[in-house]
């Protein structure tokens, strides 16, 4: 039980990544809307796979050995990786970015969409998987993931693969009060771009999503080895 355990926290870890190339070989090939349901599908299956490494390590004893330190390694990968696709899919349920509205869209291949967790958005962006055209389909525009920094929250994908970091080795050294520091970092940090037009909601939905992914990997961790 704890060897599928381990096996199924190995497959969220890599499921993320494997998502990013398949987007990246077809988005000139596939239609946003298109994109926009694979990306839907990848979050899903994420949440899946975390749901049943979290059955299996709740009813398995704890590991021990090898497995036991690697243990820790997988849950932070996949807290990293993990994330960008569960953030996309929350940014689009919340309507951010999404047609016909306002705002940035998330960038399907980004490591944390159109959030501060997730990929930095594009402004004006008709579609949630187009961060920088108006004709999401049209020549010689940008296809998803293409302008990932742009938008008014800035280098989102790299702070999300920060931030997801921190958070689950912080809950994994056992010191849960390092969660207020790292949130007031990047509220502060973030405070002067969180006027532009939608990224307050943005930033919200974005940073609950990400964290709350890193904060489960740190407790499927802490179900396998303690």
């Amino acid at each position: 039980m704890t060897t599928a355990a381990l096996a199924f926290l190995i497959a969220t870890a890599l499921a993320a990544p494997l998502w990013i190339v398949v987007t990246r070989r077809t988005r000139d090939r596939a239609s946003v809307e298109a994109t926009r349901r694979l990306g839907l599908i990848a979050a899903t299956g994420l949440l899946v796979l975390a749901g049943t490494t979290a059955v299996l390590a709740a009813a398995a004893g704890p590991i021990t050995g090898l497995p036991a330190s690697a243990a820790p390694v997988v849950a932070a990968l996949a807290a990293i990786t993990g994330g960008g696709p569960v953030v996309r899919a929350v940014l689009v349920a919340g309507g951010v970015g999404t047609a016909g509205q306002p705002g940035p869209a998330p960038a399907p291949d980004s490591a944390d969409g159109p959030a501060p967790e997730s990929d930095s958005p594009s402004p004006d962006s008709t579609s949630p998987d187009d961060p920088g055209s108006d004709d999401p389909n049209g020549p010689g525009t940008e296809r998803p993931g293409d302008n990932g920094d742009a938008g008014p929250l800035r280098g989102g994908r790299v702070i999300g693969y920060l931030e997801r970091l921190a958070v689950v080795t912080t809950l994994m050294a056992g010191w849960p009060e390092g969660l207020a520091i790292i949130l007031a970092v990047k509220s502060l940090a973030r405070y002067p771009e969180l006027r532009a037009a939608n990224a307050a909601e943005q930033f919200i939905m974005g940073t609950f999503a990400s964290v709350m992914w890193a904060v489960g990997m740190a407790g499927i961790e802490h179900l396998l080895t303690h």
